[in-house]
């Protein structure tokens, strides 16, 4: 956690002592704070990289309030600080002046390929160095302070063009940035309703002083120069003689001066009448801002002036303080000549605003309170937040949030993280999201072959809606996060209450998933669209189920020597039937038939006759294993669709199954696979014989086979998945 050593070096050197422990304190806080916070699922995620708190403070928190009065959520986070998995948990970032790093450029990517756009948010011109050496403070610094500046600069340019588009301050600005950004949007600074509410503190302060002071003609009147930074020198002497002879024609007129700035030798006989204060907080500013009775704002006539933001003259106008500033720029645009300030292009016009504001009280008042009345109803976070919402969220994609009940491979799961990679594709902002509540449950997606953002539920706060929920597995459908979405949709791929004994509550629970009327019911099988329709009078939307038939391309097979046998499925579910499979096993001689018992959950029983016991492989080996097989035996009572037999099907084997409800929409005996009686086992064992002994039954069953999975792959199941979830339609909800 150390700050690094060139910059805090530099900070020490530049800024002094006292600059340097608090931003050391700010570098620390943020690391810390990174470690203990909880996450939360929001709209914009605000990646900053500024440590400047002025800037900062602008840019992120204000357009932060921004947003939230106009109902988009916002979470920040250091840029050092980024993990991958924060991705997950916003629709849109919004990179605030940080620095190329691998990290960001990493995050950024990924953060496209998921659809969430990504913008650049700069509010001055340090992109480019043509830009930054015509600051005079820059071109005065040695060879290796520039060095180390220009490499920020062009870092920042790096990160600036990875984005989709850029949000800057100024409509100069954005003419400057639309060289090297196509999509420029201007979100001008604002006041937060922090400031707004300490500066009426301050100005009622004010007003009881000089009621008590009997503040009137003749009295002393202050001008107020607020530098921020030492980079303003320049244009403090640009005004420096107007303000010595008006020092001389007002003996009255004093100046207060504020921040990094150098006091010059040409005030020195005025020292009396020179009020200098080091920088203060922003909590300060509207206090320290209403000790004065003129705000003077002068700017060089440079493209790095033109292109700064009318902050000063916002927040001297918050306590009625009058502005005088250089006529160019954001003053330019957003000042009204003699209504809400003066504006100044020659030092004789500053001469002659200055001379007339200190000798008429009433103009100061008039143009003070005119200020103030149109920067409370166009320039505060509160009023201003709806042009920036806007433009937000008409680059934000849907959000879909695919309810899972783990991140346990299964074939459920498995069909789930299929729809979620269509509905990506097919534009939809979409997040698997377990609910998983045991110990050590997964945080992030990790089965294989499926890169989507993901997050465990218990570990995340949701602070915006999904616009659609996704429901699958029954027990995902009764959370708080399923019912606060605005579409429901209930993916029901199989007839859960019959995983239950008669008399289990789970049964009931189950049961009554499928009797709602607030939700829109989708199937992958056709004989679950008939039984929900039947049992329960739901219309439910179907759409073929599909497979990656790239990833099980076929491979032949030599049936000479000693034939493979693959069984799949959970030893300790009843429903999948694998005691059936291993009783057909028993019934083949052993010195003629291999088996391998594939399981993702249950381990093989000690009955069980197993050369090969594969447990939890990674599903990207499935296709391989398929490959070292000749046969799948399948014995599965209850399947919404069975994909085993598809899959074997695919890699050029033969499948011997029991028919059920979830492989009989696509299983065709003689055609396709070999259907038993399960009645009598041993025309399971005689199927195999036939296969193994009669080559031109093989070569149909393969042909058959081939036919069947490449109807079926995903590719040409996708646009039928994606109208699933389209919208919703009163037939889907009951007849």
């Amino acid at each position: 956690m150390k700050l690094p050593l060139r910059k805090a070096w530099r900070i020490l050197r530049e800024d002094g002592a006292s600059v340097f422990l608090r931003k050391t304190a700010d570098f620390v806080s943020r690391r810390l704070a990174a470690r203990h916070k909880k996450f939360a699922y929001v709209d914009v995620l605000f990646v900053n990289g500024c440590d400047l708190q002025h800037p900062y403070r602008y840019r992120v928190q204000h357009q932060r309030e921004q947003l939230a009065a106009f109902g988009l959520a916002a979470e920040e986070v250091w840029y050092e600080n980024l993990s991958p998995q924060l991705i997950s948990l916003c629709r849109a970032v919004i990179v605030y002046r940080a620095p190329w790093t691998p990290a960001l450029e990493s995050f950024i990517r990924r953060a496209q390929q998921f659809g969430k756009p990504v913008f650049f948010d700069i509010d001055d011109l340090v992109i480019d160095t043509r830009y930054t050496d015509q600051i005079p403070f820059v071109a005065a610094m040695s060879a290796e302070e520039k060095a180390l500046y220009d490499d920020g600069v062009s870092r920042y340019r790096r990160t600036m063009q990875l984005c989709d588009g850029v949000i800057t301050t100024t409509e100069r600005l954005a003419d400057e940035l639309r060289g090297y950004m196509d999509e420029v949007f201007v979100n001008r600074n604002t006041a937060s309703a922090i400031l707004a509410a300490l500066s009426r503190e301050a100005l009622e302060k004010s007003a009881a002083r000089q009621a008590q002071g009997g503040r009137g003609e003749g009295s002393a009147v202050t001008l107020g120069y607020f530098s921020g930074s030492i980079t303003h020198n320049d244009d403090y002497a640009m005004i420096l003689p107007a303000l010595t002879r008006l020092l001389d024609r007002y003996p009255a007129a004093r100046l207060l001066v504020v921040g990094e700035l150098d006091l010059p030798p040409a005030l020195a006989p005025y020292r009396a009448r020179v009020d200098v204060r080091p920088f203060v907080g922003w909590t300060e500013l509207p206090a320290l801002i209403a000790e004065a009775d003129i705000n003077l704002v002068p700017l060089l006539p440079t493209i790095f002036n033109e292109a700064k933001s009318e902050n000063k003259w916002v927040e001297a106008a918050l306590v009625r303080v009058p502005t005088v500033a250089s006529d160019l720029g954001a003053f330019h645009r957003m000042i009204r000549q003699e209504e809400t300030g003066l504006l100044c292009h020659t030092p004789e016009d500053w001469e002659r605003a200055l001379a007339r504001l200190i000798e008429q009280p009433a103009l100061r008042a008039r143009i003070g309170a005119r200020a103030q009345a149109y920067v409370l109803q166009h320039c505060l976070t509160l009023t201003t937040g709806r042009h920036l919402a806007d433009y937000i969220r008409a680059r934000l994609r849907p959000n879909i949030a695919m309810l899972l009940p783990s991140f346990d491979t299964s074939g459920g799961i498995l069909v789930a993280l299929h729809h979620c990679e269509v509905l990506r594709r097919a534009g939809y902002d979409v997040t698997a999201v377990n609910l998983d509540e045991r110990r050590g449950a997964e945080r992030t997606l990790a089965i294989e072959g499926f890169d989507l953002p993901s997050f465990l539920a218990r570990d995340v706060t949701i602070c915006t809606p999904f616009a659609k929920g996704i429901a699958t597995m029954w027990v995902t459908v009764g959370g708080f996060l399923f019912a606060n979405t605005r579409e429901r949709y209930y993916l029901v791929q199989n007839q859960e209450d019959g995983f239950y004994p008669v008399g289990a509550p789970e049964r009931i629970f189950a049961q009554a998933t499928y009797c709602r009327s607030d939700i829109s019911y989708v199937t992958i099988s056709r004989w679950c669209e008939r039984w929900l329709r039947e049992t329960y009078r739901q219309c439910a939307a179907y759409a073929p189920n599909g497979i990656e038939r790239a990833s099980f391309a076929p491979a032949a097979r030599d049936w000479t020597g000693r034939v493979r046998i693959l069984i799949e499925g959970d030893s300790a579910s009843a429903y999948k039937n694998v005691d059936e499979s291993f009783r057909i096993a028993a019934l083949l001689p052993e010195d003629r038939y291999e088996i391998w018992y594939v399981s993702y959950n249950g381990r093989a029983k000690s009955w069980y006759r197993v050369d090969r016991f594969l447990h939890k492989v990674p599903y990207k080996e499935m296709p391989d294993i398929y490959r070292s097989c000749h046969i799948l035996l399948k014995s599965s009572v209850l399947e919404s669709f069975s994909y085993p037999p598809l899959e074997m099907m695919a890699t050029g084997g033969i499948a011997v199954v029991r028919g059920n409800d979830g492989n009989r929409e696509y299983l065709r005996d003689g055609e396709n696979c070999l259907l038993y009686d399960p009645a009598h086992l041993e025309t399971a064992a005689d199927a195999i014989a036939r296969v193994v002994s009669d080559a031109a039954l093989r070569e149909r069953l393969q042909a058959g086979g081939r036919r069947t999975a490449a109807a079926r792959d995903w590719s040409a199941c996708e646009a039928a998945i994606a109208a699933l979830y389209e919208g919703e339609n009163d037939e889907k909800k009951g007849i």
